[in-house]
């Protein structure tokens, strides 16, 4: 006699599936693999950089915040608290008019960044048009605006903005202007080293061939493909127009009184670095943080921009 046996198989619960057969898919594994490009690029960021970011992010919070943040005024004046040092009422002390050091602090960086931006913004509009007109024509016009380029290079950074605020007038806006000029060459240098390169690649050639005019070419061809580098350039010249804003104020060159930039609380302070030495290095730290931070994040731009740079330069 055969004896049959019936095999019953053990039943499971069925999982998600991508697939007949396949294992189960974990939802949360899923949500981490689609946000892991991001927390790839987080996690090769150096932890300086990262730092440098935060620290830029919270200076920048505090400038745009500052008629709220702020305990005081940046004019309100306390006749019985004239030239104290730190309190409970005034944590920086007051300057000689009475005024909250922390405020005008808190205010100065609204002046000088929104300055230095500025400034950027106009060294930009000046210098990328000419390093692209110079760049892509040559000839006649390369030489003219190349002569103008490192004419103005051979004057140091300060003199130079010295001289053109001595001819536009003493003032905010016109600060905010010679200091674009100055920066405006170094501009204008990086973009025509772009355009000399993007411009002989095979695209652009092809796009001459189907007759494309000059103006079509450059807007749509060279200068998608050649800003990075001026992006780069950018955020370190936020810090050069940062210095160079302090000093013009420190100087009495850039913000005028009462209104409060951080070179313009250094020079007010400069005369009581015997007793009160603290209301010239405040603005002095902030000064020096915030230009440490502009440089370390524009370093890590550039590294995020141009990679293969960067692997360069480790190994130099």
């Amino acid at each position: 006699m055969t004896t049959t046996h019936d095999h019953h198989d053990a039943v499971t619960p069925a999982g998600p599936l991508d697939d007949v057969g396949s294992t189960p898919v974990d939802p949360q594994a899923d949500d981490a693999t689609q946000a892991s490009p991001w927390r790839r690029r987080i996690a090769k960021t150096p932890a300086g950089v990262l730092a440098a970011y935060c620290v830029l992010l919270l200076i920048v919070i505090v400038a745009a915040a500052a008629p709220w943040l702020a305990p005081y005024g940046f004019n309100d004046q306390d006749y019985e608290a004239i030239l104290v040092g730190s309190s409970s009422d005034h944590w920086l002390g007051t300057d000689s008019f009475g005024r909250d050091v922390l405020s005008r602090l808190m205010y100065g960086a609204r002046v000088s960044l929104g300055s230095a931006a500025v400034a950027v913004t106009v060294g930009m509009s000046l210098g990328v048009p000419a390093g692209l007109l110079a760049g892509y024509f040559g000839g006649r016009t390369d030489g003219i605006i190349m002569r103008l380029v490192d004419t103005l290079l051979a004057f140091p950074t300060i003199v130079l903005a010295i001289g053109v605020t001595a001819m536009l007038g003493v003032g905010m806006t016109n600060a905010m202007v010679a200091v674009g000029i100055v920066l405006s060459p170094a501009f204008a240098r990086v973009m025509r080293a772009q355009t000399l390169v993007v411009k002989n690649r095979l695209y652009v050639d092809s796009a001459r061939t189907f007759s494309g005019g000059s103006f079509w070419i450059v807007r749509r061809h060279i200068l998608p493909n050649a800003v990075q580098p001026v992006i780069v350039l950018a955020a370190h010249m936020l810090g050069v127009a940062l210095l160079v804003e302090a000093s013009l104020s420190f100087l009495g060159l850039g913000t005028p009184p009462p209104n409060p930039s951080w070179g313009g609380m250094l020079r007010e302070a400069s005369r009581f670095l015997d007793g009160l030495a603290i209301q010239i290095v405040a603005p002095g730290l902030a000064i020096a943080v915030t230009l440490l931070a502009i440089n370390v994040v524009g370093d890590g731009l550039r590294d995020a921009l141009d990679p293969r740079g960067r692997v360069k330069r480790l190994r130099s």
